[in-house]
């Protein structure tokens, strides 16, 4: 089946090269050719446009930054929904917001075309092994149809419920890891005050009732080296828990540890830090209690 790609960024990259290492067809497009070079040399055909890619293909999946950038992919007479054909299927792997998501499937159905909401976990690193976990909203006869597709890019692949499940699920995902960042340096800043080796901290609390996905597989990779490269970057983080602020006050909840976490964000953007990767919001935590939380051979 020839498939569409739209969004070939650090996360649409992999998991468009993952579609092509399956077998698939797969045509790409991005505002930057450059970011699709590797993949047109691994066999991957070049689309005029978003119009272009979405005539050429009856399933066409987008990872974009910012739900404004998957309306103006999927909406309008250039978007994907107008040009694919009825019984089209359009899947949103960005992380997007509940309300933008039921706007471009309200959309899609007048038009005939399907829409799955796909928001992935799992990193870059996941993205490249197809270690990334996809949190699907939308009608299941439609993401059983293109499961085969979805396990390409993915080894979990988990229906959420109707359409904004998915992406609605992935906003708490976020809200609790960029949100733990924080209490877990501070945390581990008071042990080291308090005299603990940071190595035997981290040690025995990833063994323990403390221990995070976080602490485990991402702080050895950024904070505790010191490398803030992205990855994932603060002005992306920031963006997911305001999506979080967004959708806390559509269901009429003021969340204090969800507007904690989002002042620290937006300090850490202001002092430009906007795209280091996201645990360098603890880098605020540190300089306040003059303690680095660094194991260089971690």
């Amino acid at each position: 089946m020839p498939l569409g790609f739209i969004g070939t960024g650090n996360m649409g990259n992999h998991m468009a090269a993952n579609l092509l290492k399956a077998g698939y067809s797969v045509t790409v497009y991005d505002k930057r050719r450059e970011a699709a070079e590797n993949l047109l040399s691994a066999g991957a055909s070049w689309g005029d446009g978003t119009a272009g890619v979405a005539r050429a293909n009856q399933v066409v999946l987008a990872s974009l930054p910012r739900p404004s950038d998957v309306e103006a992919v999927a909406l309008g007479e250039r978007g994907v929904l107008a040009n694919l054909r009825r019984g089209g299927t359009f899947i949103d792997l960005t992380t997007n917001s509940p309300t933008t998501v039921r706007k471009i499937v309200a959309r899609g159905r007048e038009l005939g075309v399907d829409v799955l909401d796909s928001p992935v976990s799992g990193g870059v690193h996941g993205a490249k092994s197809r270690r990334l976990t996809l949190m699907v909203g939308g009608d299941l006869a439609v993401l059983e149809r293109c499961r085969p597709i979805l396990e390409a890019i993915s080894d979990n692949v988990v229906y959420c419920g109707a359409s904004g499940a998915g992406a609605a699920t992935k906003i708490v995902n976020n809200m609790i890891s960029l949100g733990v960042s924080g209490l877990v340096g501070e945390a581990l800043m008071l042990g080291v005050r308090a005299g603990v080796d940071l190595k035997t901290l981290t040690q025995i609390i990833t063994k323990s009732s403390g221990g995070t996905w976080r602490m485990e597989h991402s702080f050895p990779k950024f904070l505790l080296r010191g490398n803030f490269t992205p990855g994932f970057p603060i002005d992306l983080a920031l963006k997911d828990l305001q999506l979080a602020v967004e959708m806390a006050k559509e269901c009429g909840l003021n969340l204090d540890y969800l507007n904690l976490s989002e002042r620290q964000y937006i300090e850490a953007r202001a002092r430009g830090w906007g795209n280091l990767h996201s645990e360098a919001v603890v880098k605020l935590l540190e300089e306040k209690a003059g303690i680095e939380l660094r194991i260089p051979d971690a």
